[in-house]
């Protein structure tokens, strides 16, 4: 059988607003699911998602957590 391994779980909340950013940087914030400043959302730890978060990381604040 395969190991299960506990997935982190990223927190990512948007801090600066996207205003004066490149279009590419505002539309990997729409495909991440931030909108507005403050907001926080949650997303799996995957290469994909760790991509979007470097283009746009002066935007972001990242919290890593395990998944229960």
């Amino acid at each position: 059988m395969a190991k299960q391994t506990s997935a982190r779980i990223l927190k990512i909340t948007l801090v600066r607003s996207p205003i004066g950013n490149t279009m590419k940087h505002r539309d990997t914030l729409r495909a991440l699911g931030l909108h507005r400043i403050g907001q926080t959302i949650e997303q799996k730890d995957t290469p994909t998602v760790r991509g979007m978060l470097a283009k746009v990381n002066h935007l972001v604040k990242i919290e890593t957590q395990e998944e229960k």
